[in-house]
């Protein structure tokens, strides 16, 4: 049987409209696997297929001839798979799917680079096969929020839809506009932020709302004006809005809870945030993930010093904006809710 060169199957790939690096494609090198096509690298693994936005499956073959440790990021910082260990000589398959923009993270941010880029790290990354096609058809899951949800840029910052991604199969697509600095009435404003999730959302598909933050000097008639207008527009394109309160600041009263405005997003007005969030998805029959009361339940639990490492307390004496640790476990907060209120298939659960 002829083998077909790398190069000829990389031709035949993209007149398919998709990149492929099956198997059998592979060579050695001094012993070990060189990186598939379009790959460079061992620790990390660095990936770049150049591909148009859109919604793209990926199918990872990790592992090889030693023990492994890789995890998967994508684009800006996403966690598309949590650090997984394989043993000598054996392999694992995974699969996920990625949402490919332009701007790549933040829509009011850097625009990143074109195409899709993937980094396979951790302790001992290793890939041995690579699989990117297009799914233009996958139901995604917007995001619209702040600084606390968003594809932060850099360490040690993480926002808890940049986590999301690693709790989810192939088959839905996280498509996170949280954007920092945002209230409800400027995300409502810009044609970047929510009129970018409007334009692009298709019967069936979440959109997931948390802004309060920011909405420090906002009336609690305008903050539920906001809300009633993302969700209606979104209704009106045939997605399902979900109400997400926002995440707690870790600001501790003397007997140790967080029973206090700062913490609870209480403004400046006086107006409970996540209560008048509470109280329109009961009047207008949306679904509610309350995150502030999950999160206030978490930070609680760990005490005043060992919730510090759910934030940036150390990093930056930032009571407000998480770690990669309090982003991941904040993610599983809002998953545990997708699942529990069957908006997301469990076939689509990781």
């Amino acid at each position: 049987m002829r083998r077909v060169s790398t190069a000829l199957l990389a031709a035949l790939a993209a007149v398919a409209g998709l990149s492929a690096v099956p198997a059998e494609a592979q060579t050695l090198r001094h012993g070990r696997p060189t990186a598939p096509a379009g790959c460079t690298g061992t620790a990390p693994v660095v990936c770049h297929f150049d591909v148009a936005p859109g919604t793209y499956d990926v199918t990872a073959v990790l592992g090889g001839a030693t023990a492994g440790s890789t995890a998967v990021t994508a684009e800006t910082r996403r966690t598309m798979l949590a650090e997984t260990t394989t043993g000598a000589g054996r392999t694992v398959r995974r699969g996920f799917t990625v949402n490919v923009r332009e701007p790549e993270g933040e829509p009011t941010g850097a625009s990143g680079s074109p195409g899709l880029d993937l980094r396979f790290e951790g302790s001992a990354p290793l890939l041995a096969e690579l699989r990117v096609t297009r799914a233009p058809r996958t139901p995604q899951l917007f995001l619209a929020g702040d600084s606390t949800v968003c594809d932060q840029p850099g360490e040690p910052y993480s926002g808890w839809g940049q986590q999301l991604p690693q709790y989810l199969g192939a088959g839905v697509s996280v498509a996170n506009y949280a954007d920092s600095g945002e209230g409800s009435q400027s995300f409502l404003d810009n044609p970047a932020l929510f009129g970018a999730v409007e334009s692009r959302v298709s019967r069936g598909d979440l959109v997931l709302i948390q802004l309060a933050h920011n909405d420090k000097q906002t009336p609690a008639a305008d903050y539920r004006a906001n809300l009633t207008a993302m969700i209606e527009r979104a209704r009106d394109r045939g997605g399902r809005p979900v109400l997400v309160t926002p995440i707690v600041r870790r600001w501790f009263n003397a007997d140790g809870t967080l029973d206090n405005a700062t913490a609870l997003n209480v403004n400046g007005l006086g107006v409970d945030l996540p209560a008048q969030m509470r109280s329109l998805a009961a009047e207008l029959t949306v679904p509610l993930i309350d995150l502030t009361a999950l999160t206030k339940s978490r930070v609680e639990q760990l005490g005043p010093e060992a919730s510090k490492s759910l934030f940036l307390y150390d990093e930056k004496r930032d009571n407000t904006h998480t770690s990669a640790r309090g982003a991941t476990e904040f993610a599983a907060l809002v998953l545990g809710e997708l699942r529990t209120q069957r908006l997301v298939p469990g076939h689509l659960i990781r």
